[in-house]
């Protein structure tokens, strides 16, 4: 069984909306170079913002 990590252990991106540092998560290890965004929240304004224009 792996060894558990520390949060502070994990590599981290910057939100290509906010500017908010994050970490990565479980459910992104097969997709972390696609992420981009912090949240659905993030993702969803980013969407906005780029159909506004």
């Amino acid at each position: 069984m792996p060894r558990m990590r520390r949060k502070g252990d994990l590599p981290q991106k910057t939100c290509a909306q906010c500017g908010r540092p994050f970490a990565w998560r479980k459910k992104w290890e097969r997709v972390w170079d696609e992420v981009r965004y912090c949240s659905d929240r993030c993702r969803d304004a980013a969407r906005r913002s780029k159909r506004d224009e």
